[in-house]
């Protein structure tokens, strides 16, 4: 299994290339990390191959979709037996309106994102789907405010400053 040490600078900036735009062409990618084009296909394959990229998604603006607003979300279940949070994770993947659904450690259980149109939007979230996901004891929402930073680029490190980390 190739991990991320294994890289070479050459596959490091293929991902930056393709973080920044998913549309590249093969053609143009090659151009921009001084590649044949076949040599750089090979590469890209090999980094789908290995799990580096697992796909390619356009990204819609939340706004313009009618969901304007995040809200986070802090679930305390009453229970933490493996059954319970299994059953709790299976019911948030299939709520649309939840982004995201972390495992967390400290007060809450878990930590979702959830994308509404408006404060009437969530309540009809919140008493038609969290609050009967199941196990739930407490929900705590926060609605954000305005959004300072949304990244979808991770940080692609040289090996060495990977080593040092």
């Amino acid at each position: 299994m190739t991990t991320y040490s294994d890289l070479d600078r050459i596959d490091r900036l293929i991902l930056h290339e393709l973080q920044s735009d998913g549309r590249l062409s093969n053609a143009g990618l090659a151009e921009r990390v001084n590649l044949s084009e076949s040599a750089c296909l090979r590469r890209v394959r090999a980094l789908e191959d290995s799990g580096f990229i697992r796909g390619y998604v356009g990204l819609v603006d939340q706004s313009s979709a009618g969901y304007p607003d995040n809200v986070f979300v802090r679930i305390t279940l009453l229970s933490q037996q493996q059954d319970d949070l299994a059953a709790f994770e299976a019911e948030a993947r299939e709520l649309p309106e939840v982004m995201e659904c972390y495992l967390m450690s400290g007060d809450a259980d878990y930590l979702l994102r959830v994308v509404v149109a408006d404060a009437r939007d969530y309540e009809r979230v919140h008493s038609q789907h969290l609050t009967r996901l199941p196990g739930v004891d407490r929900v705590h929402s926060s609605f954000a405010l305005r959004t300072v930073t949304k990244k979808t680029e991770l940080p692609i490190r040289s090996a060495e400053a990977a080593k040092r980390k």
